[in-house]
């Protein structure tokens, strides 16, 4: 188990980092605007977690985080010459893999910290979304979460089926990848068929005089 979470914290650290990256590219930053968009993307929800829960910060502590950011964003900025012209639907599917990896892994670390199960859900939800919000608002777009395509419930869902999987005697491994990818499933659905949550609208009435 513990092998597992490793590297499927690896491979959520590098996915958040190439959607940090892309999104650097696409608004023309410098190579410097690319390393910290990658890096606020990659750890900010993290950051955010292991602070509300009087943890140590997992990067602080296991420096290895910062490298792999730092080889994402340069390998990106090598390898991918033109990053406008990648199709808006990749960063969401990076960004999408992302999500459900952390929602469910911070889920996860959270309830071995001792957390309640609301606020470990709670917590995976804010280390899922957290880190593209910081993003989006550097980038001066309006954050996923806040738009109406079901994101941050994708996160949520991943912390409450990990619970679930685990209440109903599930091994660790199989409730981790299964919970992974019912929030992955959910978002990619929500991307492909444009699935999103009612809108609230306040309709305002006509003067009538």
């Amino acid at each position: 188990m513990n092998e597992l979470l490793y590297w499927l914290d690896i491979f959520g650290i590098i996915v958040f980092a190439l959607s940090g990256a892309l999104a650097a590219g696409k608004y023309q930053l410098d190579p410097f605007g690319v390393v910290v968009l990658a890096s606020v993307t990659a750890v900010g929800g993290g950051t955010i977690r292991d602070i509300i829960l009087q943890s140590p910060v997992f990067w602080v502590v296991k420096p290895v985080y910062l490298y792999i950011i730092l080889a994402t964003a340069i390998l990106t900025i090598i390898t991918i010459r033109r990053p406008k012209l990648i199709p808006k639907r990749f960063l969401l599917i990076a960004d999408a893999v992302g999500l459900a990896l952390f929602s469910v892994l911070a889920t996860q670390k959270s309830l071995s910290l001792g957390a309640p199960i609301p606020v470990a859900i709670i917590m995976g939800t804010i280390t899922g979304v957290a880190g593209g919000m910081i993003r989006d608002i550097i980038c001066n777009v309006i954050p996923m979460i806040l738009r109406q395509e079901i994101y941050a419930t994708a996160a949520m869902l991943g912390g409450a089926l990990f619970i679930i999987f685990q209440q109903i005697g599930w091994q660790d491994d199989i409730a981790l990848v299964s919970a992974i990818l019912g929030a992955l499933t959910l978002r990619l659905a929500a991307i492909y068929w444009q699935v999103s949550l009612p809108a609230f609208d306040i309709v305002e009435e006509k003067d009538k005089h």
